[in-house]
């Protein structure tokens, strides 16, 4: 069996010709390079112009998106240190639970065109068609341009990659510098001793994602490193110091950040959000690190209670990414994927140790199989919308895989491979497809049909005339990408807004959909009022949730351990002698319980008015328990508002002492009722639970809205 092999370069007269011979530059970005087919580079720009349509189409639908990085994106506009250290807030109280690289690429956007939904989520966008430019041009290099395309438009149609590249979770900047290191990583097996320079740019990229999302960068690394130190063809020692050279590019790339933080007087930076001792280390190995894989996780909304069965995060196990909340997202072709990385590592089982083919097999396949156990087997906290990590890997062996078995038609296994490709593809297609039997329900038995007959034409497809076998791998391929592309497209007419969110119509996953939804199938999803006001301006439409943005399926309950603590406004402590709120209501400040956690606040006109009345005498025109619902006020304002506790309510951040301080010194103008404490075990679970007690024992009380504002200027 022969491998592929990169197109010819392009003859030496034709590099030395004549300048007035040349094209001009126009005309060399529409027509490529010189050996290539006049069809590739109009097809190439047409598909990331489709990409970028498709994902700007109804983009300010989500409005701020998750409100928590939004209202740290305000902050870093208004303040160069909160876009230094990712804060929440301009005046730096606290900053967000992850290092701030996902945030400077928005908070620049906003400070140079102003705040907004569009501001916020354009980068994101921009970052998803990026990513499927690098994986096209890494698949296209050794496999062709058909390989490249038809990578680049899985990846582009996967439903999990349409939302995170329209949503402001670290998600997006992640799969992108994945994507770009598993690049560097092949261009540096390219050359004849390796190439160091490459392998240090893929170094970069992994010190950029760790500053982007801490460890989970770091997963594909070990595969990526064995199939360098393999297959690279320099020398053993060479390869050692490639490597090394490579690991110090990572270190100082995403050490410089860590290093300056750490060594920062700690009276003079924000509190580090998610850690319980102000210190990034402890956030990066403990609740970002290994509590993510054993579920110990101290302070997080699952009680740090460690071990079980997805820590309340799922069953863990081989068949997770195919459960009923996850398969939807992410395993439309993931069988596919499996079979073709099985398929490509047999055609070229018996090149040489360097083979450029095998090695980029090995790479795509061993950052998908590695990131696919983690994601598989992990404890703690874990949301459907992780899987955007496995898009590029996936996309990339099903352009690879495709582009090797065609090659190799002729030959009956390869055949059957392709032809068991659209089988599972189909089959698998058909049973997700019966999760949401309401949701263009005629789609089901015509994915089914044209796969099934896709898999019968491609057996024969090396044996009968060549338009005959494009035929019916086109009719495989669309059978396989038409119920991706059909969840891709009610994810981008639909808006996504809180803290968990997920692809697809309902029922699809777990969670939110819809102006301001947060969390779906979780207490407080029910539904807000019509025209009643949002964070970003707009107006609730009908049947419009909350955080929970869809109401709760019949008997739908938070995850095992997921409930307020006593004495947490919102939680499960009645709140100024009232009942606490029940599911569905909104407690205190509208976000009251685990529904604020996971959406911001809606904030009224009274209530805005109120905050903005010289808001400009304080540090901070308010202080409530949560970091959405302080988001909510934030936005609403442009105006700092301490969350106190970080995202869970769960720092030790402020503790009473500080907070009595900033109240004295007349830093804070209110303190507003009702947040989304929502903390395990851990010191800021007490310390929120104090400041709120002195509060209503100290300052009297005024109702906004269905909010409880305590203005800490006038004392009882």
């Amino acid at each position: 069996m022969t491998t592929p092999t990169p197109p010819p370069p392009p003859p030496a007269a034709a590099a030395h010709a004549a300048p007035s011979a040349r094209p001009g530059r126009l005309a060399r970005l529409w027509r490529g390079r010189p050996d290539d087919a006049p069809w590739v580079r109009p097809v190439f720009l047409g598909l990331l112009a489709v990409t970028t349509a498709l994902y700007l189409w109804n983009l300010s639908a989500s409005g701020y998106a998750n409100s928590f990085y939004s209202a740290a994106v305000q902050a870093g506009s208004e303040s160069w240190k909160a876009f230094f250290f990712g804060s929440l807030d301009a005046a730096n109280a606290i900053t967000v639970d992850k290092p701030p690289a996902a945030l400077w690429p928005m908070a620049l956007s906003v400070r140079l065109f102003g705040l907004g939904s569009w501001q916020i989520l354009l980068p994101e966008v921009l970052m998803g068609v990026a990513t499927v430019a690098v994986l096209y041009a890494a698949v296209r290099r050794r496999f062709g341009a058909g390989a490249g395309l038809i990578a680049g438009t899985v990846l582009a149609l996967t439903p999990v990659a349409a939302l995170m590249f329209r949503f402001n979770n670290p998600d997006a900047l992640l799969a992108l510098l994945m994507t770009v290191a598993v690049y560097a990583v092949l261009r540096a097996l390219e050359r004849a001793e390796g190439s160091t320079q490459w392998l240090v740019a893929a170094g970069v990229a992994f010190g950029f994602g760790f500053l982007t999302k801490t460890l989970q960068a770091f997963l594909v690394l070990p595969p990526l490193a064995l199939v360098y130190a393999v297959c690279a063809p320099a020398r053993p020692l060479k390869r050692c110091g490639q490597l090394g050279l490579a690991g110090l590019a990572l270190v100082v790339s995403g050490g410089w950040w860590v290093a300056l933080v750490e060594l920062w007087p700690a009276a003079s930076r924000p509190y580090v959000g998610g850690s319980q001792t102000d210190s990034f280390l402890e956030l990066t190995f403990g609740y970002n690190g290994l509590g993510r894989i054993n579920g110990n996780e101290v302070g997080s909304v699952g009680g740090g209670r460690g071990g079980g069965q997805g820590g309340g995060w799922g069953e863990t196990g081989l068949l997770r990414m195919f459960g009923d909340s996850i398969g939807g997202q992410i395993s439309w072709l993931l069988p596919a994927a499996l079979v073709l990385l099985l398929a490509g590592l047999a055609v070229t089982w018996k090149a040489p140790r360097t083979d450029p083919a095998r090695a980029a097999f090995l790479a795509w396949g061993g950052s998908l199989l590695m990131t696919l156990a983690v994601f598989s087997f992990m404890a703690g906290i874990f949301h459907e919308y992780y899987t955007v990590a496995l898009a590029p890997y996936l996309a990339a062996l099903i352009g690879m895989g495709a582009g090797v078995l065609w090659e190799e038609r002729t030959r009956l296994p390869a055949s059957a491979g392709l032809a068991v490709a659209a089988g599972v593809t189909a089959w698998w297609g058909w049973v997700l497809l019966g999760r949401t039997p309401d949701y263009v329900p005629w789609l089901r038995w015509t994915v089914l049909g044209a796969g099934a007959a896709a898999a019968l034409g491609l057996l024969a497809a090396g044996r009968t005339d060549r338009r005959f076998g494009l035929a019916v791998a086109g009719l495989g391929l669309a059978a396989g990408l038409a119920g991706p592309f059909a969840y891709t497209l009610e994810t981008l007419s639909t808006g996504h807004q809180g803290s968990i969110v997920t692809a697809g119509p309902a029922g699809a996953g777990f969670g939110g959909r819809g102006p301001g939804g947060g969390g779906r199938g979780f207490p407080g999803g029910g539904e807000l009022p019509a025209g009643t006001p949002r964070t970003d301006g707009g107006q609730a439409p009908d049947g419009a949730g909350r955080p929970g943005g869809t109401q709760n399926p019949d008997g739908a309950q938070p995850p095992d351990g997921m409930q307020p603590p006593d004495g947490f406004p919102g939680g499960g402590r009645p709140q100024d002698g009232g009942p606490p709120p029940g599911p569905g209501e909104r407690g205190g400040m509208g976000g009251g319980g685990l529904a604020g956690l996971l959406g911001g606040a809606v904030v009224g006109a009274e209530a805005k008015a109120k905050l903005l009345q010289d808001a400009d005498a304080y540090t901070w025109a308010a202080a409530t328990i949560g970091a959405q619902n302080a988001a909510g006020y934030q936005l609403a304002t442009e105006k700092p508002v301490m969350a106190v506790g970080g995202f869970n309510g769960s720092d030790p951040s402020p503790t009473l002492a500080q907070f009595q301080r900033y109240v004295a010194e007349g830093r804070i103008h209110y303190f507003i009722g009702g947040g989304s404490g929502m903390a395990g075990p851990g010191a800021g679970a007490s310390s929120g639970s104090r400041i709120s007690a002195w509060v209503q024992e100290n300052f009297s009380s005024t109702t906004v809205g269905d909010a409880t504002f305590y203005d800490l200027t006038s004392p009882k």
